[in-house]
């Protein structure tokens, strides 16, 4: 497929993750929509938005979520104000849709994906990370001739789906050396007034197992924002080398850590704790730490669990989750329980690690309401804050939290009557605003 012919339509035909999960293909007549013209002025106005205004109880339970209709004043980039609604002025009218946080994908891989190009499934003889690694070192230089406009075509996917803010991994090593980063950089500064993101500098074919060390050490020169790290010790044969050169290029940059870690046995929980150890020595990463996938941590039992929790959470460490589902079952109700943050993103978006991946956050959130049980109004509305990063329009309280005036004005609007009811049936995003301009 040629990459200027992709669109979101063409995609959800082909894509099985969103009709397994209930989303349905959209209409045509949603479809004439998204292909409406943006709003490029500085200021403007909603009506007839819908938003959140509290919670409805019975017997103590949250038992319905109540809504109104607002007029809200958008003007350089921020919320100006939130008003009662005036139905007759001159604004953008959002047909009482319910507006949302704009959606974060908290961990993917932007620089890879064969997304733009013809169907292929992941092969079977690719079964260790070492595997999939040689298999890179054979495709990326092809792949690479084309990678900006196809990112920028992935970039417009998650636009349609309500996402405007990633942190994209990127690969640093010898077979691409500088080349995965420069060309997303060029595919981001393309998209700069619709779409914003944090990058990582990833080894991912090891530090030194493929003798990156001065490749990585240049990247944390370039405009990146953390230092990655894979696996120390199946891939780098050491936990304290391998992590304790990330630490290093971390301090040495004032830049955050990001780290990959499939290992789920033994060696997995050693690396936890060795990150949580450097990271209580210097005080500057906590807040700026997180461990991607940390797949150890559905393997311990309940008491190693909670003290573990603990210890991330004291050291200010964050888990990057895709919410696997399978064998895998992450702890994250633990890890909310003892105040550990959690992100969540994508991961792989049809790439040659997993030929799933649907570009929506939002089902993220679905799938863990259905993986741990939240199925009541509260709890559904509560999981939201894994596709928003934490921001959601009413705090436990019930309280109106979002959107006040001089928020960003990062919001979605989608085809629900509340946050519970988006999340519970992945309800059709119909706009996206980024920084006060409509992008989608």
């Amino acid at each position: 497929m040629d990459a200027s012919k992709i669109s979101r339509k063409s995609f959800i035909k082909n894509s099985s993750v969103l009709l397994a999960a209930g989303a349905g293909i959209l209409t045509e007549s949603a479809a004439a929509h998204r292909t409406g013209p943006e709003h490029t002025g500085k200021s403007f106005m909603l009506k007839n938005v819908r938003l959140e205004t509290g919670f409805e109880y019975e017997d103590g339970e949250v038992v319905h979520t109540k809504t109104a209709l607002f007029s809200i004043e958008i003007a350089e980039g921020k919320v100006k104000s939130v008003l009662a609604n005036q139905p007759a002025a001159k604004a953008v009218d959002a047909k009482g849709m319910l507006l949302l946080p704009a959606f974060k994908d908290m961990h993917i891989h932007l620089d890879k994906t064969f997304y733009g190009l013809g169907w292929k499934a992941k092969l079977a003889k690719n079964k260790t990370v070492k595997d999939m690694i040689a298999y890179e070192q054979q495709i990326i230089p092809e792949l690479l001739k084309t990678s900006v406009p196809r990112t920028e075509k992935l970039i417009e996917l998650m636009q349609s789906y309500g996402t405007n803010y990633a942190r994209s991994h990127v690969n640093i090593e010898p077979t691409s050396g500088l080349n995965s980063l420069m060309n997303l950089q060029k595919a981001l500064e393309n998209k700069k007034d619709s779409f914003q993101a944090e990058l990582v500098a990833f080894p991912q074919h090891g530090i030194y197992y493929t003798k990156s060390e001065q490749l990585m050490k240049e990247a944390a020169q370039m405009d990146i924002d953390f230092i990655g790290g894979l696996d120390p010790t199946s891939i780098d044969g050491a936990i304290e080398k391998h992590m304790d050169f990330v630490v290093q290029l971390a301090l040495d940059h004032q830049k955050g850590i990001d780290i990959h870690l499939h290992e789920s046995g033994e060696s997995g929980l050693k690396t936890i704790n060795y990150l949580i150890d450097k990271v209580i020595e210097n005080p500057v990463l906590k807040g700026r730490t997180f461990i991607s996938h940390s797949f150890a941590l559905a393997n311990l039992d309940k008491s190693k669990l909670e003290q573990t929790a603990q210890k991330l959470a004291g050291a200010k460490i964050g888990i990057a989750s895709t919410i696997p589902f399978g064998s895998t079952i992450m702890p994250i109700p633990v890890l909310y329980k003892h105040g550990v943050d959690v992100v969540c993103g994508n991961d792989c978006i049809i790439d040659w690690w997993s030929t799933f991946g649907s570009g929506s956050i939002l089902q993220k959130a679905n799938m863990a309401a259905q993986l741990y049980g939240y199925r009541t109004e509260f709890d559904l509305s509560r999981i939201l804050k894994l596709a928003t990063h934490n921001v959601l329009p009413l705090d436990d309280k019930g309280n109106q939290a979002w959107p006040k005036a001089g928020d960003q004005a990062d919001m979605v609007l989608v085809e629900a009557s509340c946050s519970a009811e988006a999340v519970s049936r992945i309800s059709p995003v119909r706009s996206l605003i980024h920084r006060g301009k409509i992008v989608f």
